[in-house]
């Protein structure tokens, strides 16, 4: 471990924000909160999120750690207590006035928080909780703040950041227990769960209060959020997706973000990657959670454990609709709202368009076209007027072959994009990550 004694502001903040690209928990809060007049700033729901670094990684917020300093080992972390890595930590007036001075720059929107555990948990969540307190008090500070949780950290510092948060996430950082214990033996499911509970229970307790009496403090108003780790302890997309799906329902989480697997320390309990981080795998899982939240979908209908894993090769929605025949095809003109999610190419706001214009005549492809439904993936499983766009052989082989060819992929085979692939945090700017 190398600790500097004299650093200045800028050289902590170097390190602490290219430590915390890594956490990829931070998006649009979906909130809105208005400035009184009598402080800095302000949250706009939509807001947040809208640059992002050269690696993908969304850094709009002043998205840092309180310090890299760590009491633990965790093997996947380059943070982890045996590295040797400089280390370096803020004070909570330094956090403070990097995050006014960016504000008043037009830098950011707001602030994203998380800090390795110094000393142990609960004085490294009292230093998260001094700072915070002091942006909103002192500063007056009315701009977003998503704060991590400390796990294991006492329920009343919790609590009491809680109040001053927006939103407030607790990673938990692999799907299974077996996974958390191998590569993060000083963590335990139990105290990463329970904060989880905790801030969603005080969360209903709060909105309670608000029915009752609009003007008392809100509570994480923004809700809670969380981050696994996806391709550094084996277990399956279909084991991915079925937590998801379960910390959605049991702790009503806003957001469960998935993060590539990055190799940045050599363990044998450690996968060694030789195609760099897993993004297709990474992507596939979004695109499925957004149908768990939106769609009506459930994991056990996208995956199960005799077919585990995501076709690379085509989208989850595609993917299920090509195994799925019987569902198909779809008359526009007749099917309802639940039915038109379901058909590949068709999204919430076209699927409201196709009901609404439905009730002044019959549509056809061109109607369809010009609300935004993808024909290139939809004409495979809809009719218009009782008619397919053109002659189509409802057989799974058929299909799922006459989809890769629309992408640019032939006989099975998926090339990767030059520029799929994840570059440092102050890598050049103008270098994106392919979709």
């Amino acid at each position: 471990m190398v600790i500097q004694e004299k650093m200045t502001v800028e050289e902590k903040l170097r390190i602490l924000s290219d430590a915390a690209k890594y956490d990829v928990a931070c998006t649009s809060s979906g909130h809105d909160r208005k400035g009184d007049g009598k402080g800095i700033g302000n949250c706009i729901a939509p807001g947040i999120c809208h640059s992002f670094s050269a690696d993908g990684r969304c850094i709009t917020l002043l998205k840092i750690l309180f310090t890299n300093e760590c009491v633990f080992d965790c093997k996947y972390c380059i943070n982890r207590s045996s590295n040797d890595v400089v280390r370096a930590s803020f004070t909570p007036e330094e956090i403070c006035e990097l995050t006014i001075q960016f504000y008043r720059r037009n830098y950011i929107e707001g602030l994203f928080l998380s800090s390795g555990v110094l000393h142990s948990p609960d004085y490294t969540m009292g230093l998260l909780y001094e700072t915070v307190y002091r942006l909103r008090r002192q500063y007056a500070f009315q701009g977003y703040i998503h704060l991590k949780t400390i796990p294991g950290a006492s329920a009343q510092l919790i609590e009491q950041a809680g109040y001053l948060a927006d939103r407030m996430s607790v990673n938990l950082e692999f799907p299974t227990a077996e996974g958390l214990k191998r590569l993060a033996p000083h963590k335990s499911r139990k105290t990463i769960l329970e904060p989880m509970r905790r801030i969603q229970l005080k969360a209903s307790e709060n909105r309670q209060e608000l029915a009752v009496s609009p003007h008392s403090p809100r509570f994480v108003p923004a809700g809670q959020s969380t981050q696994m780790i996806i391709g550094a302890s084996g277990e399956t997309d279909y084991q991915i997706v079925s937590v998801a799906e379960s910390l959605y329902k049991k702790f009503a989480l806003k957001r469960v973000f998935y993060s590539a697997f990055v190799q940045v320390n050599r363990d044998l309990d450690l996968p060694a990657p030789t195609q760099g981080p897993p993004l297709l795998r990474e992507h596939r899982l979004y695109q499925a959670d957004w149908l768990l939240r939106f769609y009506g979908f459930t994991a056990d209908e996208l995956l199960s454990p005799q077919r585990p894993d995501f076709n690379v090769f085509l989208d989850p929605k595609c993917d299920w609709a090509v195994g799925h025949l019987e569902w198909f095809p779809v008359e526009i003109n007749k099917a309802d709202y639940r039915t038109l999610l379901r058909v590949p190419g068709i999204g919430e706001k076209s699927a409201r368009k196709i009901l609404g214009a439905r009730r002044y005549g019959s549509l056809d492809f061109e109607d369809l076209r010009k609300m935004g439904v993808v024909l290139k993936r939809a004409v495979y499983f809809i009719t218009c007027k009782g008619k397919t766009f053109f002659p189509v052989k409802m057989e799974e082989q058929a299909i799922t072959q006459s989809l890769l060819e629309g992408q640019g992929r032939k006989n099975g085979t998926l090339v990767q994009a030059e520029g799929f692939r994840q570059l440092s945090l102050f890598a050049d700017m103008g270098v994106g990550l392919s979709s």
